[in-house]
């Protein structure tokens, strides 16, 4: 139903990103990168970058569609078809084109957001360090200024495409004060993959595999002052706006694995017969399927509408809050609806006959990554109370329909 609702250009997108899907990338491309036979599929940002899919909002000057962000959930939707690890890769693009592209100067946007919409130089964000995820404003790695470069020194962990990355956006401290505001004492830069920038470990993980993720160490390495994004002191700036590619993204894709994992539990659902009859005649089967059903309208409605907000130029806390809201309600959700495949698959649903079992080891990460479900809810709860605080009752004041509401004297709050 929502192809009724979305603009030309997203129906468009859409059609040529399912193409691309269908026709470009071979099932032993996914096969291999679960197995890690893969690290880093170059093969598929290339392909992308030569269909001119990557970085779908960004201006055509500098490789991309000029498109907005109902084309770009739409396009996500449908990458998020092949699991988590390629709809990872595609979303790096989306979430280090966001800073270069708001806050980055006109050099840096061709020398690095061009190329890198065009497939041909890789991108990876480092964010989280060893010693805290969600805690980002406590972050230790330093960079400390010497004439025309900043020196920088510390550790990155789990940053998806550490393997393959030509080029990282990086946090990194530059008031070294401890009395200082920690929100103005990083600043970001883009660090090159140089001398002093090495990949120190590649995860083990339980799905997600093949996306190069790793841990960063980054001993004494020269960037020069015009790599750093907007101006010292800014990182923190920076950070909240790219709260909202980091989880929409995220929200997006899991809608396409969720979406997959629904169709062939239908399917079947149709041809698997126990009982002298096909289990899509029983409530347990039809049911299950029927919440699914639910649960992944509801979450596509909540992106999409999240998506047209932003569009409309919604404030910023508005897109925060609204960015929070879907990527905790997707992909709670989009676990559920994979969950409920497995349980209709029954037992071969648990095998690798099916994609089901990757799927659901690639989903568990959405809960997780780029802000866990409980950093969403901090944000929601936050964002809310300080918009209904500060404005005005302009509701009917229904306090005043109860029976009793003129005995003020009953209304105690201490």
């Amino acid at each position: 139903m929502f192809d009724y609702l979305i603009s030309e250009d997203a129906k468009k997108i859409k059609k040529e990103v399912r193409a691309f899907v269908r026709d470009e990338i071979p099932h032993s491309l996914i096969k291999k990168m679960d197995k890690e036979e893969i690290n880093y599929p170059t093969e598929f940002l290339q392909s992308l970058g030569k269909e001119n899919l990557i970085g779908l909002r960004f201006p055509k000057e500098f490789g991309g569609r000029g498109l907005n962000w109902e084309c770009e959930v739409v396009a996500l939707e449908e990458i998020g078809v092949l699991g988590s690890s390629l709809p990872c890769l595609y979303s790096l693009p989306i979430i280090t084109g966001e800073a270069m592209n708001l806050f980055g100067s006109e050099d840096q946007k061709l020398k690095y957001l061009k190329p890198m919409c065009e497939g041909k130089k890789y991108t990876a964000e480092a964010l989280t360090e060893p010693r805290g995820g969600s805690d980002f404003f406590g972050a230790t790695c330093t960079a400390v200024k010497d004439g025309d470069y900043y020196i920088l020194n510390g550790e990155k962990r789990f940053v998806v495409g550490a393997e393959g990355a030509d080029f990282f956006l990086v946090y990194a401290k530059t008031n070294q004060d401890p009395k200082s505001d920690p929100r103005s004492s990083l600043s970001l830069f883009i660090v090159d993959r140089s001398k002093g920038v090495e990949t120190e470990y590649l995860y083990g993980l339980l799905g997600t595999r093949g996306g190069g993720a790793g841990r960063l160490k980054f001993e004494d390495v020269q960037i020069p002052q015009e790599n750093v994004i907007m101006g010292e002191g800014k990182g923190g700036v920076i950070f909240y706006q790219m709260m909202v590619p980091e989880r929409l993204t995220t929200a997006s894709g899991s809608l396409g694995s969720a979406r997959t994992c629904l169709h062939i539990a239908t399917k079947y659902s149709t041809k698997r017969k126990a009982f002298g009859q096909t289990i899509k005649n029983f409530q347990a089967i039809n049911f299950r399927i029927a919440d699914s059903i639910t649960l992944l309208d509801a979450a596509r409605s909540i992106v999409l509408n999240t998506a047209r907000t932003i569009d409309a130029g919604a404030p910023a806390a508005l897109q925060r809050r609204l960015v929070s809201e879907s990527k905790k309600f997707s992909t709670k959700a989009c676990w559920k609806v994979i969950n409920n495949a497995m349980q209709v698959m029954g037992g071969i649903g648990y095998t690798t006959v099916y994609p089901i079992e990757r799927i659901l080891r690639d989903s568990r990460l959405g809960e997780i990554w780029t802000g866990t479900s409980e950093i969403m809810s901090l944000i929601i709860q936050h964002e809310y109370y300080k918009e209904i605080l500060s404005e005005k009752w302009l509701d009917r004041d229904v306090e005043k329909d109860a029976i009793d509401a003129d005995h003020e004297e009953e209304k105690h709050y201490g």
